[in-house]
């Protein structure tokens, strides 16, 4: 039987609510990176067909995570900006082409757009909250005939705001607009299915809700638009033919590794391939179900607690793993210190102070950060 609290020894004081930001590692995933750590030191690469091998099973994991209909879907990138960065730099615009966003995106997925300026290509930043508008319908209505593509967060970093991705994915496939979801605040916190969103595009960190390292993300590209993009990044490892170095003519690899330019990052696929096994022990379904109820259990204590109020989203599926709480007096720094000062890991976003429990937050961390959250006098 999985054990969390044997997954997750943290110090005692700590209670940690900042998943949205950096999420820390599960037991196991420290063990694997030592044990490769320790391999490293003893017999050196030794065995580096068999890393190689443990690198491509992490892109199984991630298909069967995200439900790809291909491994050969999934690239291993840095970050999410650089697979905003692949599709943004990568699809052959036109002067005049759209872009279609929030105006609550996290600056990963606005920079990139904004980037595209001198190339005439021209940034729609839609009001999600509109009078008579679901946020979907306040992004539809922005689309026009010159919208080459739309890119949303699936649940926005600061507000905690959930989208409703399967009514975007059928509105973009029917109106031919490709279809971008930064993943980062969803996948590893929910079940997420590309097939079923109909998106062409998603990207995501894995040092958040995967519970994996920085310097790891993955970048899903639907299989018909690999050769698509133009390529911004060329090295050994994107040819298809990688192990020939002797090869004077090369083409880029059929497969998203033409995405992949140099060395992969080993220890990094160590480490969340290890994550990433513990969030499928325990189901996604399951997952997600613990950090709703979660997140239910804050609001319902905080919103009767004096000089304090949840703002997040608290609409049936409109919501997931974040949500914000504000000081009443508007001293929302000094609350931040107070929590800050009693070990509480937060962060100030969205006009308040954001907390994120995951699916292995105990009920006990939770009352403690309840009387923390009370004992408040802004």
């Amino acid at each position: 039987m999985l054990d969390l609290d044997t997954e997750f020894p943290l110090i005692p004081d700590l209670i940690h609510l900042n998943h949205a930001a950096v999420g820390p590692w599960p037991r196991r995933t420290a063990e694997a990176v030592a044990e490769f750590a320790r391999e490293n030191c003893f017999q050196g690469s030794l065995d580096y067909g068999r890393w190689l091998a443990r690198y491509d099973a992490l892109k199984v994991q991630i298909a069967e995570l995200i439900n790809a209909e291909s491994p050969d879907e999934i690239a291993l990138v840095k970050n999410t900006s650089e697979g905003l960065s692949f599709v943004a730099q990568g699809i052959p615009w036109e002067a005049g082409d759209e872009v279609v966003i929030s105006d609550e995106e996290f600056p990963s997925n606005r920079i990139v757009w904004e980037a595209l300026a001198d190339r005439g290509v021209k940034l729609r930043q839609v009001a999600l909250r509109q009078p008579g508008l679901t946020p979907e319908q306040a992004l539809m209505e922005a689309c026009g005939p010159r919208t080459r593509l739309l890119s949303i967060s699936a649940v926005q970093y600061a507000s905690g705001l959930r989208m409703d991705l399967p009514t975007l994915g059928k509105f973009t496939r029917a109106h031919e607009i490709l279809f971008c979801v930064d993943a980062i605040q969803m996948i590893g916190a929910a079940p997420f299915d590309v097939q079923a969103i109909g998106c062409d595009f998603a990207i995501a960190d894995g040092h958040k809700w995967m519970l994996g390292p920085e310097g790891l993300g993955l970048f899903y590209i639907r299989e018909p638009l690999i050769t698509t993009l133009r390529l911004t990044q060329f090295g050994w490892n994107m040819v298809e033919d990688a192990g020939n170095y002797q090869v004077k003519t090369w083409a880029p690899a059929r497969s998203a590794r033409r995405f992949e330019a140099g060395s992969p990052n080993i220890l990094g696929a160590v480490a969340l391939s290890a994550s990433l096994s513990l969030l499928a022990e325990f189901g996604m379904p399951a997952v997600s179900q613990k950090i709703i109820n979660n997140i239910d259990y804050l609001s319902e204590n905080i919103n009767s607690f004096a000089g304090l109020k949840v703002i997040s989203e608290r609409s049936p599926r409109r919501f997931l793993g974040i949500m914000v709480v504000q000081s009443e007096s508007g001293d929302n720094a000094a609350l931040f210190e107070h929590l800050k000062a009693h070990h509480v890991l937060c962060a100030q976003r969205g006009g308040g102070i954001r907390l994120s429990p995951h699916f292995y937050t105990s009920k006990a961390t939770l009352e403690r950060a309840l009387e923390i959250l009370s004992a408040w006098r802004g």
